[in-house]
């Protein structure tokens, strides 16, 4: 676990924001720096130097003179930019959210005192969950206002998750305080910027995405070597010679986990093609694209959540005014998480489709039903899928592409990395329905192949998920707990792998 300080990977910062963990104090050098910076602000303030946000006004109205009263200014914002939209974030990136925040702030670059940094850091410990809506915020500024109803629950106002016996529920967030025996929390001017200033949601959403989409790529590589397997396919395309020729990491890390999944002593079945179509041969070559683009991300993600995202920023002695907070970083990965979710997705369905195709699936009947013509066996699931991949490409555009200028030409650049991390999110889901929908093709093709008798594991459990279609039948249920198999699966075999 980690504590707030430094990480070089998404699934520790992931895991060490789970319900039962813990944020740590800030040590001796934390704390002499967050001093530091608190002290720099006052002798800045005492000099009558021009402070963002404590002697001025936000955004457009830089101009004017802020509120004489500091709480009065650091109320105000949290107020007004109070007007984001739509169902709350899961509880699991509203921890998450939170927790980057206060990983941001325990840098000292923020001027924010070592004492309110512990309040907030004792209610998270104790398990204060904001409810955050997810819509409406362009990201420039950082992702001012979801962060803003983050800041207004802490204070009593808005809402907040909390964990019972039945699950996760949604309350006032003075019941929730209350319940905690727990006063609000009263913002500053500097404080309140520090907290709403900053690209937490939008990274919070990208990273989850990130270890997501991880996720997937790790299931259909196991798809992958079971429909090689059952068919006989050839498995020279997953010779590690292939790859070490290229020199691709992903693709020899994606064809390693194929070789891995396959009998050692497998050789092509004299039926099948020397070179089988490209939704086979080329998976390391896919997914492995996938894999590198992600390993990049990731280096940028883990820098953006170890750093200090607000502005004015506090360094070495001076006071610098700034833009740390656009979350372009954020926005180019989310697009890019994306466009690579897609290419998952679109792979698994013309795996799918070579299943369910006789001129493909070794002579089996189409749609792998055992009675066609009287049986339909897969088609609904395959049309289906192709739906969701559908949509996946609509939810997959370049959020990027999309900004406009707005706050009277203040933020005339804009990233709308939430935008596009909150679209990501909604075609992740309808990503593992494609790999449920692949997941009942191989149970249905194992099945009609006599292989399912003696499967062993995850086949096993996945040929009880879906046994053999004898009649038509709703697959709903089937495409969904095939899905669950899956990412159980791949989260177990990526965890082996830290």
């Amino acid at each position: 676990m980690i504590d707030g300080r430094s990480t070089d990977n998404l699934a520790s910062i992931v895991r060490s924001t789970r319900w039962d963990a813990r944020m740590e104090p800030c040590d001796h050098e934390e704390v002499r720096r967050m001093r530091a910076s608190v002290d720099l602000l006052a002798e800045r303030l005492s000099g009558d130097e021009s402070v963002y946000g404590v002697t001025h006004g936000f955004g457009p109205l830089v101009a004017f003179s802020a509120s004489d009263s500091p709480m009065e200014q650091g109320a105000g914002l949290i107020a007004h930019l109070g007007s984001a939209q739509g169902r709350p974030l899961d509880p699991e990136v509203c921890r998450l959210i939170v927790w980057l925040r206060l990983s941001s702030m325990r840098k000292g670059h923020s001027a924010v005192s070592p004492d309110f940094w512990q309040t907030l850091a004792d209610l998270w410990n104790d398990g204060f969950t904001p409810s955050i809506p997810r819509d409406g915020t362009v990201s420039a500024s950082g992702d001012l206002q979801p962060l803003a109803h983050a800041a207004l629950a802490h204070a009593g106002n808005g809402e907040a998750w909390v964990r019972g016996d039945d699950g996760w529920s949604v309350v006032p967030a003075s019941r929730a305080l209350a319940d905690m025996d727990a006063k609000p929390v009263e913002w500053s001017a500097r404080e309140a910027l520090a907290f709403v200033n900053g690209t937490s949601v939008s990274l919070a959403v990208c990273i989850l995405n990130h270890q997501a989409v991880l996720r997937l790529v790790r299931a259909v590589g196991i798809l992958t070597a079971r429909i090689a397997d059952i068919l006989g396919s050839n498995p020279e395309a997953y010779h590690a010679g292939i790859g070490r020729v290229r020199g691709q990491t992903g693709q020899l890390t994606v064809a390693r986990w194929i070789r891995e999944d396959l009998p050692a002593d497998m050789e092509r079945n004299p039926l099948r093609p020397l070179q089988e179509p490209y939704s086979l041969r080329c998976a390391p070559q896919v997914l492995g694209a996938v894999l590198d683009q992600l390993y990049g991300a990731e280096e940028i993600l883990v820098r953006e959540a170890m750093g200090c995202t607000d502005n004015p920023v506090f360094y070495e002695g001076e006071l610098l005014h700034g833009g740390n907070f656009h979350a372009m970083p954020v926005g180019l990965c989310s697009d890019q998480i994306g466009l690579c979710l897609q290419q998952v997705a679109f792979l698994a369905e013309r795996q799918l489709a070579l299943l369910c195709d006789p001129s493909y699936n070794g002579g089996a009947p189409p749609m792998l039903t055992p009675r066609p013509g009287a049986g339909s066996g897969l088609a609904g699931v395959q049309l289906s899928a192709t739906s969701f991949v559908s949509r996946i490409r609509q939810l997959a555009y370049p959020a990027s592409l999309t900004a406009l200028p707005t706050n009277g030409g203040n933020q005339d650049h804009v990233p709308m990395a939430l935008n596009g991390a909150n679209s990501v999110a909604e075609a992740v889901e309808l990503a593992w329905l494609v790999v449920g929908s692949l997941a009942l093709g191989v149970a249905q093709r194992g099945a009609l192949a006599g292989r399912n008798e003696t499967a062993t594991g995850l086949w096993a459990d996945l040929a009880r998920v879906s046994p053999p279609l004898q009649a038509d039948r709703p697959l709903a249920a089937e495409v969904r707990a095939a899905s669950r198999l899956l990412q159980e699966a791949a989260e177990n075999l990526l965890a082996r792998e830290e």
